[in-house]
């Protein structure tokens, strides 16, 4: 039995902070549509990558998160997620850490341009604390923009 849909499915998307919802407003006009994806070419995936990040020595810290930041020479950011056995000790909140911080910048990444960024998970948290986290992140994120003038 197949379903029709009166109209286009559409996410949604509840704004948490006052830069997500700028963000929401700018992107759903993007080639008059939603691009939603978290592609390969987004992500810090080699070793060098990474260390080159941290040796930039660019960073700031929140409660929960340090985020890492340099300029690059492409026209888009890219994300690399450091999250230690230490701070987060079962593979269950690891993941729920890494899936909070990637939607971040997923939804954000349109608005931070030339970055390789790194967010470090320094202390755990759980779901009751994910917005908390989330918002600190943004805030972040925005911070790190002043490491495109260093």
């Amino acid at each position: 039995m197949a379903v029709l849909l009166s109209g286009p499915v559409v996410p949604k998307v509840v704004p948490v902070s006052q830069f997500e919802s700028a963000i929401i407003a700018n992107h759903a006009t993007v080639a008059g549509r939603q691009d939603w994806r978290f592609p390969r070419q987004s992500r810090l995936l080699k070793t060098d990558e990474y260390s080159s990040v941290f040796n930039f020595r660019c960073g700031h810290s929140g409660r929960f998160v340090r985020v890492y930041a340099k300029p690059n020479q492409l026209m888009y950011a890219r994300l690399g997620i450091v999250v230690g056995k230490k701070e987060l000790r079962t593979a269950v909140a690891r993941n729920l850490a890494k899936r909070t911080v990637r939607e971040a910048f997923r939804t954000n990444q349109h608005n931070i341009q030339s970055l390789d960024i790194i967010v470090r998970i320094m202390k755990p948290f759980d779901k009751t604390n994910v917005l908390q986290v989330r918002e600190e992140l943004l805030r972040l994120l925005h911070k790190s923009k002043r490491c495109l003038g260093s």
